[in-house]
């Protein structure tokens, strides 16, 4: 059995009971970054053994792993944060497992796109994910895409990069587009800030962002 075990965003709270059973019980977890998911399980007292399981490697360790699996090993998957597969490491893994026959469960849980859609104030009942932007080949292309969108659009991206994507934003879509920026969801210093993406510009021009960034954005007409 493959589990597809979502890890939380944020808060070390938002894992269900269902989740920490699983990361118990199985017989290894593959994780994005060993170094960052010992300290979740660290402070769950979760002792599974960990192996690595990330976007530089799984072209080459996914069949391998599938075949342990058929084999008759009991394997969970997590990410550094969020639901894996999802603009995280996953895809080839359940797809070498399925190929196998092997059966796959994904746990119900966290990711960051969800709060930040129902907290953005935009319509929320359809939306189109985006995820990361191309951050050169073809990035204009998708931009000419989401401007013909009409559902709310739904983009990652990093706090360095984030000004530039809502100037060329605002460039293909209108100043006056709608949207949000969500950021360091479920911790802390959690922040919505919402407006046009002109406005959005300048607040974050004046205060540098910290922290994984969700933008929300009001589809065409919408």
């Amino acid at each position: 059995m493959l589990y597809i075990v979502p890890t939380p965003v944020g808060n070390l709270e938002d894992i269900t009971l269902r989740a920490l059973r699983v990361l118990r019980e199985v017989d290894l977890i593959l994780a994005e970054d060993t170094r960052t998911s010992s300290v979740l399980l660290k402070h769950y007292d979760i002792h599974t053994p960990l192996r690595s399981h990330h976007k530089f490697n799984e072209h080459q360790t996914a069949e391998r792993e599938a075949e342990d699996i058929a084999a008759g090993k009991h394997v969970a998957l997590i990410s550094d944060a969020g639901t894996p597969g999802i603009s995280d490491p996953g895809f080839m893994l359940v797809r070498a497992c399925v190929e196998k026959g092997v059966e796959v469960q994904c746990l119900p849980g966290a990711t960051a796109f969800v709060p930040a859609l129902v907290n953005s104030g935009l319509p929320t009942d359809r939306f189109y994910f985006e995820g990361f932007l191309p951050q050169k080949k073809g990035r204009q292309t998708r931009l000419q895409l989401l401007a013909e969108q009409e559902h709310t659009m739904i983009i990652y991206e990093s706090p360095y990069r984030l000004v530039k994507t809502l100037q060329q934003l605002a460039a293909v879509l209108g100043d006056d587009r709608r949207a949000s920026v969500s950021r360091e969801i479920s911790k802390l210093h959690e922040d919505t800030q919402r407006g046009t993406l002109s406005e959005l510009m300048a607040h974050f021009n004046e205060y540098p962002p910290k922290g994984e960034i969700v933008i929300v954005v009001a589809g065409k007409n919408n």
